[in-house]
């Protein structure tokens, strides 16, 4: 295992101030912010509807009332989670303007530390929430290319049998080309959803114009008539109506990239419209065409446009699908900088972006599942049975940190707490029982997965700190190897020495072993700490800091560098800043031919207490799939040499 430089609690005060550019662009991120934030709810209504209708073996009868009691509770939950809460509450809570609930969690951390109160609990909830969004990743690509390409079953329906090869096909090839990046495919994700949106408002207004009075269903009485008159079966369609707010927290977690504003505008100005049309309009066609409920979505369009229909959904559908494969690579590498996950190997996919990532690691597990859920399942309509329930967790985390930020960050009184945690919560909780009824039935894919990555996730960051703590015993104080090598003496060698290491505090191993066994040190010693703040980034001018280590002519200097958790660990670059400041000494050192030495060493499995065994082999195991370090930190390999001891855990 690398001895890893990254570590959270060396920065958790590090706190410059920066805010977002994106915030102050302007119509062009609106357009951008089309294609990335809202691809996942913008093509909810290719399956919600259809899976209200066809859950529980058509609990939900395509009869008025029913009707207009779905259409109600779709209209109020998209307003009343969306509106309200992320866009009107929830986005207002950044943390350096970045959103997302590792961001979210971390701004509760902070502001709680300030107040000299624990936080780890706070940790565990944003574990919890991220581990709830990869059960969500596996599921959308699936269930939004699949129901997309089932359009061939309405508009040709000789050509049903190749649904499932052609989604396969489509998802083989998307994965396969996250290796390249997707910058400029990216360019037309905003074009591309603007083209769809405008096809959802058209085909769900040329519905409604001619049956204006399916707008009855936008008053909130009929979802409650809905629910005290079926309560039962009001229960069963909740399982399906979350559907409609599928990918909600997308609208918070890419604040960073767009600031809230142009999400704001395009959301009330274009996706909520489009989308509120589109449902009015299937559920018109459901009310005059019982038999539509079927399939209302392709059903609402005349039979001529149906292959471009499913043409333009499949392009959507793929659009929502890298939104959520890019962000699981996001959230991935924070997990990483917070010490959640070991070490993996990210590839930066462009020079001018640095959030345009890919880690294969990652995109081959998400890939595998992806095919596999799809391949299983094999139809849209049994995936709806397995959605739902993460996203609906993931809603009430958030709601849950959004309490515990609202209060310290807003001075909330308790009044307001308990109108969020009923309004909000409540709601969300309602939605999330719905779907635990569904867990026999395919929901216990996605816990299963969250129960997988929490685990995970927990595992790794307690095996870090007991390895660490044997590990801070074996280097001893670099205090005392600073006085030892001052007035004992060691023969210097000519050229810059670079050890990465996580403190000031002890030796790195890989200097002591080298001081042992070769008996010498190098002209210029840099031991380099890096350090993941509780912000997103940290500006380039406030990362560095020389720290003192008792004397200026001993050759042996100590750089500390404060990343934010979204910032890649580019160590040379750092020393390059550093050496360009002033900062490093001698000022002539040239570190073009510095060589680097890591502290790696085998873990050692022991029965020692701090951890159950089973999760000391998962921790052993997880070390062994560790990146290259020097990949990692963006080392290079033919000037970088590996050095240490075993370390037990």
């Amino acid at each position: 295992m690398t001895e890893s430089v990254a570590t959270p609690e060396a920065a958790e005060d590090a706190r410059p101030p920066h805010r977002s550019r994106a915030a102050h662009a302007g119509r062009g991120l609106v357009l951008a912010a089309l294609g990335i934030v809202f691809g996942d709810i913008g093509t909810s209504p290719l399956y919600a509807l259809q899976t209200v209708f066809s859950i529980d073996d058509g609990a939900v009868r395509p009869t008025p009332g029913d009707v207009y009691g779905v259409i109600s509770l779709m209209f109020w939950s998209v307003t009343l989670i969306v509106s309200v809460k992320y866009v009107g509450v929830v986005m207002r809570a950044d943390n350096d303007g970045e959103g997302g609930v590792m961001a979210l969690a971390a701004l509760a951390r902070r502001l709680y530390a300030d107040r000299g109160r624990p936080t780890k609990w706070l940790l565990l909830i944003g574990v919890l929430g991220v581990s709830l969004f990869y059960g969500d990743s596996v599921i959308t690509p699936a269930i939004s290319v699949l129901s997309a390409v089932e359009g061939l079953e309405v508009a040709a329906p000789s050509l049903s049998h190749v649904v499932l090869p052609i989604a396969a096909v489509i998802l083989t090839l998307l994965f396969a080309a996250q290796r390249f990046g997707t910058g400029r495919v990216g360019r037309l994700f905003g074009p591309v959803t603007a083209l769809w949106l405008a096809a959802l408002a058209v085909g769900g207004l040329a519905e409604v114009l001619p049956h204006p009075e399916v707008l009855k269903g936008l008053s909130p009485t009929y979802a409650l008539l809905f629910v005290v008159d079926h309560p039962g079966i009001a229960f069963v369609a909740f399982g399906a109506v979350v559907l409609v707010i599928t990918g909600a927290e997308a609208l918070y977690a890419d604040m960073g990239h767009f600031g809230r504003t142009p999400i704001l505008r395009a959301w009330f100005f274009l996706v909520f419209p489009a989308l509120v049309l589109n449902y009015l309009g299937q559920a018109a066609l459901i009310l005059h065409h019982p038999g539509a409920a079927t399939n209302p979505f392709f059903l609402l369009y005349p039979h001529w446009s149906r292959i471009p229909m499913v043409v333009l959904a499949t392009a959507a559908t793929v659009i929502a699908s890298q939104a959520v494969i890019s962000g699981a690579f996001s959230l991935s590498r924070q997990a990483m900088q917070l010490g959640l996950l070991p070490p993996l190997t990210v590839r930066q996919t462009s020079e001018e972006e640095s959030g345009q990532i890919y880690l294969p690691g990652v995109n081959a597990i998400l890939f595998v599942g992806v095919l596999v859920l799809m391949l299983s399942f094999r139809s849209s309509e049994r995936l709806a049975t397995a959605y739902g329930v993460s996203v609906t967790g993931a809603l009430v985390v958030d709601t849950l940190l959004l309490l515990v930020v609202a209060r310290v960050l807003w001075h909330w009184q308790p009044w307001k707490l308990a109108l969020a945690a009923v309004g909000f919560g409540g709601v969300e909780l309602v939605f999330l029982a719905g779907n635990l009824s569904k867990v026999l039935h395919g929901g216990w894919l996605p816990l299963l997965i969250a129960v997988l990555v929490f685990t995970v996730m927990t595992t790794w960051r307690r095996g870090r700190e007991i390895v660490s703590a044997n590990r801070r015993t074996m280097e001893g104080s670099l205090a005392d190897f600073v006085e030892e090598a001052r007035h004992h003496g060691k023969p210097r060698v000519r050229g810059v020495a670079v050890f990465p290491h996580p403190s000031k505090e002890t030796v790195p191993l890989a200097l002591r072993a080298n001081a042992q066994h070769n008996h010498v040190l190098h002209e210029t010693v840099v031991i380099v700490s890096m350090g993941a703040a509780n912000v997103p980034h940290v500006p380039p001018e406030d990362r560095l800091a020389v720290d003192d280590l008792g004397y200026e002519d001993d050759g042996i200097q100590h750089l500390s560098v404060t990343l934010g958790f979204a910032d890649p660990p580019d160590l040379p670059a750092a020393l390059r800043q550093a050496h360009a400041a002033g900062m490093i000494e001698p000022p002539t050192a040239d570190l073009d031919d510095a060589s680097y030495f890591l502290s790696r060493g085998s873990i050692r499995r022991t029965s020692a207490p701090g951890m159950a065994r089973w999760r000391k082999a998962l921790f052993v195991g997880l070390a062994h799939t560790a990146a290259n370090p020097a990949a990692y930190f963006g080392l290079p390999p033919d000037s970088t040499v590996t050095m240490g001891s075993d370390v037990e855990v």
